[in-house]
């Protein structure tokens, strides 16, 4: 019996010394002190691991360029038309880059890619809506053509695609994107009712057949079998859509000091030298004419389509002679060294400022008079679309505050979206509502990037009111914005002697 007690006394000891042990172990790695902030009493305590920071890895050249050519295949996630409860969308408004292009350069001594222009609902990439969407196109003759627009094909057309021209991958692209709006606003929230007015859609783009048939294509994705009685397409003849506002000599002064900018980086690259040097020698052409032709164009179309990156046309010299994946690498690489250095300098943040204006003062004064709704028997556009360029989109982003975006891939999206708030009531007397009941979200490629704006990035997001209220936006619109150029207004920052 003392044995047994003995025996059951050890193993009761055991088990304390064991349960002790390891509440030791597990006690060591709670930190003494709350990291980051101090943790409220009464609220449990959670195990926290150390965070190791390290250098952001270098961009991989080759799996951006991937990400820029936006292949149609690709799944999205995206967040146009997610709100709070209750609230109500009043205008969307769109600017959208081209898609998928052919190249606008050829390199010399090379043949140039082979790529078909014409649509085929039979061949690669290819849409449920690729088919109709021909058909539609065949009508358009009834549509209402600004400018020099209603003399452009609506739709790519040559076998062998010509210098610039959309390629059906991008007119894809954009169908894509116009069916994402249409879940958004047309089945989530209605944004227009089906027998909706020539007046609630706007389009507009430049005289280029590759943005006209993106925007069409979008459009068509958004609105499938709209009726083109009730579409006008306006032709904006700047590709930075300033209409009438394009008169600023200070932007081009802004410009041409970057453009310098660009060209002393880039020639005094060693690396980038010996890349233009070996590829032109490959080629047997010479180094200035190769730079001339702007390589990085042409092999951007070839990693896009999956076509091998051009050889030299057959002679003595060059026969074999091929351009690699790796001179592709070397040149993108340049790219990114030089948008790092672009916006540590800062010269083009200035152009960009006086280059956007004029799109974002429209589009602030739709919105307020959305919201205000003064102009009587005049509607403002519900759904705006501007189909335009990289040139028109990258000094966009840059003016929002949004460099780290980075530069507009083949059919990107940029969205501006106006709610009204459920506490929003039309105040007696007055013609109608406030712009303190209204807010705003901009979103690029599907993401929420509202609170990295400039305009938007100092507001508390998890206040009382998680949105930003347009105000924010009119005021930068109308006076913060220019401050970087020590200014207080559009004409004043126009006009600056810039040195």
């Amino acid at each position: 019996m003392l044995a047994r007690n003995r025996f059951i006394l050890l193993l009761a000891v055991g088990l304390v010394l064991a349960v002790l042990s390891f509440s030791l172990q597990y006690l060591q790695l709670m930190p003494t002190s709350p990291v980051g902030e101090e943790v409220p009493r009464g609220k449990s305590r959670k195990r926290v691991n150390p965070v190791v920071h390290t250098e952001a890895p270098e961009p991989d050249p080759i799996a951006d360029a991937y990400r820029y050519c936006n292949l149609p295949n690709q799944t999205e996630h995206t967040w146009e038309g997610h709100s709070l409860a209750d609230y109500k969308l009043l205008s969307v408004h769109v600017m959208i880059r081209h898609g998928d292009r052919y190249p606008l350069y050829s390199i010399p001594q090379t043949k140039r890619p082979a790529i078909d222009c014409t649509l085929s609902s039979n061949r690669k990439p290819s849409h449920p809506l690729l088919a109709s969407f021909i058909s539609h196109m065949a009508q358009g003759g009834r549509g209402h053509w600004d400018a020099s627009l209603g003399s452009l094909p609506r739709v790519p057309n040559h076998s062998s695609c010509e210098m610039g021209e959309l390629t059906q991958t991008g007119v894809v692209q954009h169908l894509k994107n116009g069916v994402i709006l249409h879940q958004a606003y047309i089945r989530r929230h209605r944004l227009l009712p089906p027998d909706w007015s020539p007046r609630q859609v706007f389009m507009e783009s430049t005289g280029k057949s590759r943005t006209l048939q993106s925007g069409l294509a979008l459009l068509y994705g958004f609105l499938p079998d709209f009726p083109w009685s009730k579409l006008t397409v306006r032709q904006q003849w700047s590709t930075l859509f300033c209409g009438s506002s394009c008169d600023c000599p200070a932007r081009s002064r802004y410009l041409d000091l970057e453009q310098k900018r660009q060209y002393r980086q880039r020639t005094s690259d060693a690396e980038l030298e010996h890349n233009y040097v070996a590829m032109a020698t490959a080629l047997g052409v010479a180094t200035r004419a190769l730079r001339a032709a702007n390589p990085v164009d042409s092999l951007l179309c070839h990693l896009c389509h999956g076509l091998p990156f051009p050889c030299a046309n057959s002679n003595a010299r060059t026969q074999g002679a091929c351009l690699t994946l790796n001179h592709f690498a070397v040149i993108r690489r340049q790219q990114h060294d030089d948008e790092r250095e672009r916006q540590e300098v800062g010269l083009y943040r200035r152009y960009a400022v006086l280059a956007a204006h004029p799109y974002l003062n429209r589009t602030a004064l739709r919105m307020e008079a959305a919201v205000r709704r003064r102009r009587k028997g005049i509607e403002e556009p519900v759904f705006a679309l501007a189909s335009a360029h990289d040139v028109t989109m990258a000094p966009l982003l840059s003016a929002l505050g949004l460099e780290g975006a980075g530069f507009p891939r083949f059919a990107a999206r940029l969205v501006f979206e106006l709610w009204k708030s459920p506490e929003a009531k039309e105040g007696k007397g007055k013609k109608g509502g406030t712009v303190e009941n209204a807010f705003i979200r901009v979103l690029y490629n599907g993401q929420d990037l509202t609170f990295d704006t400039d305009f938007c990035r100092d507001h508390d997001r998890h206040s009382a009111q998680p949105l930003c209220p347009l105000s924010n936006f009119l005021n930068f619109v109308r006076r913060d914005m220019f401050s970087i150029v020590n200014a207080t207004s559009y004409q004043e920052a126009c006009h600056l002697t810039v040195l």
